[in-house]
């Protein structure tokens, strides 16, 4: 049996601007209908995987609940990183959950890659997790077929087909020294996954990052359940070194195995990948979503909106993604760096930087349609069941118009059932909440009045979703 460790935090910046720090592109439908997450969690599904436990940030918590429920799974665990402390702590953390049970096989890996052939991914697993569960640590790699600056390197020099030698791990390296590694040859890529025993990652944090052990250790005997969720503690935590995995530990252990994947693996980090995973017409152009390209050769045009048409006219090596408020055009060799453009917009203060028009929450969504003087206008889905918390404004006043469904509303001590095409009106300063009733979502047309709109104009006296400070 096979416990999976799904690491699902991380921003996806490469990819702005359908990858945002406020919904990253482990959760996006980047290739399919299902998010990376959803095809990750269900490519561990199955008869030798365990429930998979799945590592998430404070930020992500619902999203990752709600995703899992779309696909009718469930975690083992649902961890809650207060946090960001890259893949070290978060795979100890792991360690440490599963301490009572030091055979156990855990599988590391990341939520935002794309593999084509299932069925050969799953039958090298079940050969990795044969290799681990003797002792060593066990790696996958990815034989290069270019000279990429994005992913980090293994260097493989001993063994046979079904269990190569580590004798090094390299970081992202230049461009000239990816291509002198792809000409030496005995380098894979790192694909970020790798099975061991609990007891055998354990005795390696000892031995090589003794440091991380007692903050973890502390983060998760002082964590505490909520809502289903395990939240380990902040303070303790917070303590934890800001390191990687292969840093902290695989570049100094002295036992490591690796085995070669070969099933259309690609870890998805820019622009560029997601070309190489798209179908190409003749000229080498992809086109996503309601695109065109006319006269164009090996460019990938990507529109997220239906109702903005994207057309690509006389281009070359171009990538050109357009979303509802962001577009983004670049060459291709240039692609990996797009990192840049999102601490630009962040020195700029753009709401792009980070976030989308669309903001999503515990119990659906809303999305901004105008904002004025003095006034904006929403539009506001709420899942079946769901509720938004008790609460008043001190500066805005509310009208609700339900244009599907139907929703139950409290006004101080009034409680009404609005159907579609009904509206209600929320004073400024009235105690109030939204509720949906019904097993389809609702959704409404929310206009805000006052002097200042903002979504920190909230005072919270009951709330579902136990949140202190998010709308």
């Amino acid at each position: 049996m096979i416990h999976p460790v799904v690491l699902a935090g991380g921003s996806g910046t490469r990819l702005w601007p359908v990858s945002r720090k406020s919904y990253p592109k482990q959760f996006a439908r980047l290739a399919g209908d299902d998010t990376l997450f959803q095809q990750t969690v269900a490519r561990v599904t199955g008869p030798q995987f365990a429930a998979p436990m799945v590592i998430t940030g404070e930020d992500y918590r619902f999203i990752a609940h709600q995703q899992l429920d779309d696909m009718g799974a469930r975690a083992a665990d649902l961890v809650i990183e207060p946090v960001g402390r890259n893949t070290a702590a978060a795979i100890l953390t792991a360690a440490l959950l599963r301490k009572d049970t030091p055979e156990a096989v855990l599988m590391v890996l990341p939520s935002d890659h794309a593999i084509t052939d299932e069925a050969q991914f799953r039958n090298k697993i079940s050969k990795a997790a044969a290799l681990a569960a003797k002792g060593p640590i066990v790696t996958l790699g990815v034989q290069p077929d270019h000279p990429a600056t994005g992913y980090g390197y293994l260097h493989v020099d001993g063994g046979n087909q079904d269990a190569l030698v580590v004798s090094e791990f390299a970081e992202k390296p230049t461009e000239l020294r990816a291509a002198e590694m792809l000409a030496e040859g005995g380098w894979l890529w790192n694909s970020g996954m790798f099975l061991f025993r609990v007891d055998t990652i354990l005795r390696a944090f000892e031995d090589h990052a003794q440091d991380l052990m007692a903050p973890c250790a502390a983060a998760v005997a002082l964590g505490s359940k909520d809502l289903g969720f395990h939240r380990l503690a902040k303070d303790a935590f917070a303590r934890c070194r800001n390191i990687s995995f292969d840093h902290a530990v695989m570049e100094h252990v002295g036992e490591c195995i690796a085995l070669e994947l070969e099933c259309g693996w690609s870890d998805l980090g820019g622009w560029q990948a997601m070309k190489d995973t798209g179908p190409e017409d003749d000229d080498a152009n992809v086109t996503v979503g309601n695109a065109t390209a006319v006269d164009c050769e090996g460019s990938l045009l990507r529109s997220e909106n239906p109702d903005i048409k994207l057309v690509g006219l006389g281009l070359k090596d171009i990538i050109a993604v357009a979303t509802d408020d962001g577009v983004l055009v670049t060459d291709m060799a240039h692609s990996d760096q797009v990192g840049k453009v999102v601490e630009t917009l962040r020195t700029e203060g753009a709401v792009q930087a980070d976030g989308f028009r669309r903001c999503h929450r515990p119990w659906g969504y809303y999305e901004t349609l105008s904002l004025g003087d003095r006034f904006q206008v929403k539009r506001i889905m709420v899942e079946p069941g769901a509720q938004l918390s008790l609460q008043s404004h001190v500066h805005r006043a509310e009208h609700w118009v339900v244009v599907n469904g139907s929703a139950q509303v409290t006004v101080g001590e009034e409680v009404k059932l609005l159907a579609e095409n009904e509206s209600t009106y929320i004073p400024l300063g009235a105690v109030h909440r939204l509720e949906n009733p019904g097993k389809l979502p609702l959704h409404l047309i929310e206009v805000q009045s006052g002097c200042y709109l903002g979504e920190d104009d909230i005072i919270r006296y009951e709330d579902a979703y136990d949140r202190v400070a998010a709308a």
